[in-house]
């Protein structure tokens, strides 16, 4: 069966877009860095079950990869200059060695921020964000964007306090992290009424996904202190199901590509976006290749934004 990337003449890449692969990120000279991770801290009882998220997530991108250099309408223009993105890969995680994959997930995002880099993580699940936002420590205050259907405010799941339920509520212990806007909150998920509580009393700023629906994006944009310094953490189940089957939890509602993308650019347009984590795809739940399609193009049109922030 013919594809699109043979009608547009792509041929086989190992990487994100084709872009240059960053084998050592100790001599990274990119400006943005993209990194695969299938897991951190998986639950006993799911396992490492976005396994393959990256490579599903890349495999969506590679009908597009001979096309980097045209036009992109959702941007206004080319996607990002040469030399500006390379792709380090993935990391070689362990579902049976949780303190080794946060070691690594840790120490490799703290390279590429060492470097002046820009992280943008291909996960695996919700989990493998705690050890990335752990590597922002000492390097000034964060506002953490969270689109998500759930708000991962419980302190333990089954005695785990690293799952991906539980990754706001570290964020919110993290000194670094001054302020949390959570987006696309909806149906039912692991938070619990006090959960909930503590997130409010923290002082997170909830824009769920019915107000999403009804009102857009823009007070979820306005939540985000100007000339703040965000680090975004995109699940991806916070997106329509419609266009996202790859998630575990797909739940009806949920925000539209367009809404996603106007998010993040105006984000952008007011704040300087400091590093994105996409997590959750399971790429067995995929249907057609429509949600890894959906993922790359969400993915391409952020870095095209990044490139174009302030």
């Amino acid at each position: 069966m013919a594809s699109l990337g043979q009608m547009f003449g792509a041929g086989d890449t190992e990487t994100f877009m084709g872009v240059p692969r960053c084998r050592d990120l100790s001599r990274l000279a990119s400006r943005v860095a993209i990194l695969g991770a299938d897991c951190a801290t998986p639950y006993a009882s799911a396992g490492a079950y976005c396994a393959g998220g990256a490579a599903a997530i890349r495999a969506g991108a590679a009908d597009y990869a001979a096309n980097l250099s045209h036009h992109h309408f959702d941007l206004g223009g080319i996607g990002w200059p040469d030399g500006h993105v390379s792709d380090a890969g993935d990391l070689p995680q362990d579902p049976d060695d949780a303190s080794g994959n946060r070691a690594r997930l840790f120490g490799a995002v703290e390279q590429i921020l060492g470097k002046d880099g820009l992280p943008v993580i291909l996960g695996g699940d919700d989990s493998v964000t705690i050890p990335v936002l752990e590597a922002y420590a000492g390097r000034g205050a964060f506002t953490l964007l969270q689109v998500d259907a759930h708000i991962d405010w419980r302190d333990e799941v089954q005695g785990e306090r690293m799952g991906l339920s539980s990754v706001m509520r570290r964020a919110s212990e993290m000194s670094h992290v001054a302020s949390i806007v959570q987006v696309g909150q909806r149906g039912l998920g692991s938070a619990r009424p006090q959960d909930v509580r503590a997130a409010t009393d923290w002082g997170v700023g909830f824009v769920p996904g019915g107000e999403v629906a009804r009102d857009g994006v823009g007070r979820a944009v306005d939540l985000v202190p100007d000339g703040a310094d965000v680090v975004v953490c995109f699940d991806f189940d916070a997106l329509d199901p419609s266009i996202m089957p790859a998630v575990i939890a797909r739940t009806a509602g949920g925000l539209r590509y367009w809404q996603a993308l106007e998010l993040l650019a105006g984000v952008a347009s007011k704040a300087r976006i400091a590093g994105v984590v996409f997590t959750e795809f399971m790429a067995p739940r995929d249907i057609d290749g429509m949600g890894a399609a959906t993922a790359a193009q969400i993915v391409i049109a952020t870095l095209g934004i990044l490139a174009r922030q302030r």
